[in-house]
């Protein structure tokens, strides 16, 4: 009887512990979880703040092209009229 007794006691210990443990890893997990979820929305943002930079620079040359070709325009207009004028 004493024998039941102290593998019953066992047992339940052996459970209780168990449990605990799992109970302390899903915890883990879960925070381990939301930290990369973090930084995967960190990157997530960075690649969408990038495609918005990339955006904007093709913005930025085309109108460079055009002022350039504006200007060029222009010195050939005063070229052209310097060359009437003489």
């Amino acid at each position: 009887m004493e024998n039941i007794i102290i593998a019953l006691i066992g047992f339940a210990g052996s459970s209780i512990g168990a449990v605990i443990g799992i109970f302390v890893n899903t915890k883990l997990i879960t925070y381990r979880i939301e930290q990369l979820e973090q930084k995967v929305n960190k990157h997530n943002n960075l690649i969408e703040r990038t495609y918005e930079l990339e955006a904007r620079e093709e913005l930025h040359e085309e109108k460079i092209k055009v002022m350039n070709h504006r200007i060029e325009d222009l010195e050939r207009f005063n070229d052209n009229k310097y060359i009437k004028e003489v």
